[in-house]
């Protein structure tokens, strides 16, 4: 009987309805991007512009010098590892942080075809990733902590040289050294649990990973991003880029950053609408006499905003 119960529980047709989400058939394939794409687009028009200016923000802390922090001879001892290519190449964080969860978000659009759900889960994804880089870039900048391979950063040649006050004068390359005191908090780790992290509370939901029924398959479809973030994590630590300090607080940014930013847009992934956006759930009911929408959220969700004229 226990394996009669496995073995229907991983069959198509259940899967399927998990896929869909439960949505209700009235609703399947009324909200496209053709249809409905340019209204949520406008109606969020604001938050598009906030995105272009954290972009304008992150570039300008990026290009910035950080603080050069003192470095004496004794503090070198720990600063000596050797300098190793990158496990994971900063070019790859993008692909898998931001393109590999908005492909998902796609993937489940084509079923759903809620355009609200595509375009809230892309917006919060990419403000869990901006927010996140431009508080790690900022606090990067003001800490200005030591690399652990920043002595061979410094001297490449082996040759140290200190001045009368005991702090290194470096003779290496000059980006080298700058990115030598970019170690704290680690920005591979805090864009990789800004990403998919974010996609891991979004599976939750869409899959209902807390529905109680006992299904610790769900649980392993919601653990998975996170285990490829603190891979990533841990990879930092490997390559002698970052402190172990360093990583925690990376992780520990983007996963917190990423569950604020789906609070916004998303009702718990524990609720009875998890698998929905807040404009799709029974808390959300039509004015019959206005024709307008009237938000009650929950004690759990908090007060939000509610949209007028919604899906018109």
């Amino acid at each position: 009987m226990a394996w009669s119960n496995m073995f229907s529980y991983f069959s198509f047709p259940n899967f399927y309805r998990i896929f869909q989400g439960r949505v209700r058939s009235a609703e399947m394939g009324t909200h496209t991007i053709k249809s409905h794409g340019t209204k949520v687009a406008r109606d969020h028009m604001l938050d598009w512009l906030i995105l272009l200016l954290l972009v304008l923000i992150e570039v300008i802390l990026y290009v910035i010098h950080p603080f050069y922090r003192f470095v004496g001879r004794d503090m070198m001892t720990d600063l000596k590892y050797p300098v190793k290519e990158n496990t994971v190449p900063a070019w790859s964080v993008p692909m898998y942080t931001v393109f590999l969860p908005i492909a998902v978000f796609l993937l489940f659009y084509t079923r759903r075809k809620d355009v609200y759900d595509l375009h809230h889960s892309i917006l919060g994804l990419l403000f869990s990733v901006l927010i996140t880089a431009v508080i790690t870039d900022a606090i990067k900048n003001a800490v200005g902590r030591p690399r652990p391979d920043f002595f061979w950063r410094c001297f490449p040649d082996g040759n140290e040289l200190y001045n009368r006050w005991g702090n290194a004068v470096c003779h290496g390359r000059e980006s080298d050294i700058r990115e030598g005191h970019k170690s704290f908090p680690s920005g591979h780790t805090s864009w990789s649990f800004a990403g998919l992290g974010f996609l891991s509370i979004y599976l939750s939901g869409k899959i209902k990973a807390f529905d109680q029924k006992g299904h610790v398959a769900k649980l392993c479809i919601v653990f998975f991003p996170l285990l490829m973030a603190s891979l990533v994590g841990i990879s930092r630590v490997d390559d002698y880029g970052h402190h172990w300090q360093d990583v925690f607080a990376g992780g520990l940014l983007g996963l917190v950053v990423a569950t604020f930013c789906y609070a916004q847009l998303f009702p718990p992934p524990y609720n009875d609408e998890g698998n929905s956006i807040f404009t799709l759930t029974s808390c959300c009911r039509r004015s019959t006499s206005s024709g307008h929408v009237r938000s009650s959220f929950s004690s759990s969700a908090g007060s939000f905003f509610h949209e007028k004229n919604l899906r018109e």
